[in-house]
């Protein structure tokens, strides 16, 4: 009984001189012991602090520069602008849900179609969620163009398109006037042009093309992108316009 009392009583000593005995990190230690990761960690906090500051700063000056302009208008100019902008949000707000619908649509499609996402400026050939090829592409400028008063904004399209369609080398395109006009040029008695959007391209319901670089035209030159048009690389179009059929879907988001 002594025996076992003496190894009873010896567990708890044991036990507090083990834990007495482990060491305790500070950050002296830890800055002493990883002196470039703790100088990583001071830099990034400082540089996240600086930056909310400079957005909190930029956030005051903005809601000042809104009193002040607001405190000038007469209280129907202030209703005007409060409308107009909880329209645009509301737009906002409503096109952002259209366009997230529009890539999920295409996704569930199991037939062949084309998607062209603006914003990464990439176009694929897909099915049934399947990316087949993947193309980059350049787009056209947004711009008014014609001849005043005959003129229309040209800007990326967006929503469903259908193909309408498909040309080679050897098809004809009939040049719009304001072309010419955007490029600063006299448009010819006869603006059909053989092979005026390059060695294939694609035309889609409502007129937006998707073509190539032409060696002939208004639009040959590497630096202009038709406003409101799509331009592909030769080989990529080359390579996927056998699978392509008027009437085929195109997805724009």
């Amino acid at each position: 009984m002594r025996t076992g009392s003496r190894h009873l009583r010896s567990i708890p000593a044991g036990g507090e001189g083990a834990h007495a005995a482990r060491p305790r990190h500070g950050w002296r230690e830890f800055r002493a012991e990883h002196p470039l990761l703790f100088f990583a960690l001071v830099a990034g906090t400082v540089a996240a602090l600086a930056i909310d500051g400079f957005l909190l700063y930029k956030r005051h000056r903005y809601v000042e520069e809104a009193a002040r302009m607001r405190s000038g208008m007469s209280l129907v100019e202030r209703r005007a602008t409060d409308a107009i902008m909880a329209r645009n949000e509301s737009r906002g707000q409503r096109l952002r849900l259209e366009l997230e619908l529009l890539r999920r649509q295409a996704l569930t499609d199991e037939r062949l179609h084309i998607t062209l996402a603006l914003d990464s400026a990439v176009m694929r050939l897909e099915r049934d969620g399947v990316v087949l090829r993947e193309m980059p592409v350049q787009l056209g400028p947004e711009r008014r163009v014609g001849v005043p008063p005959d003129t229309v904004r040209m800007a990326a399209p967006r929503g469903t398109r259908t193909v309408e369609r498909v040309l080679d080398a050897d098809s004809v395109w009939q040049v719009p006037d304001w072309v010419y006009a955007d490029r600063g040029l006299t448009p010819p008695a006869d603006r059909a042009l053989r092979g005026a959007l390059g060695p294939a391209a694609v035309v889609l319901a409502g007129g937006t093309v998707l073509y190539s670089m032409p060696s002939v035209g208004p639009l040959n030159d590497s630096a202009y992108v038709i406003p409101g048009g799509v331009r592909v690389r030769a080989e990529d179009l080359r390579a996927v316009a056998p699978n392509i059929r008027p009437g085929m879907a195109v997805y724009l988001y």
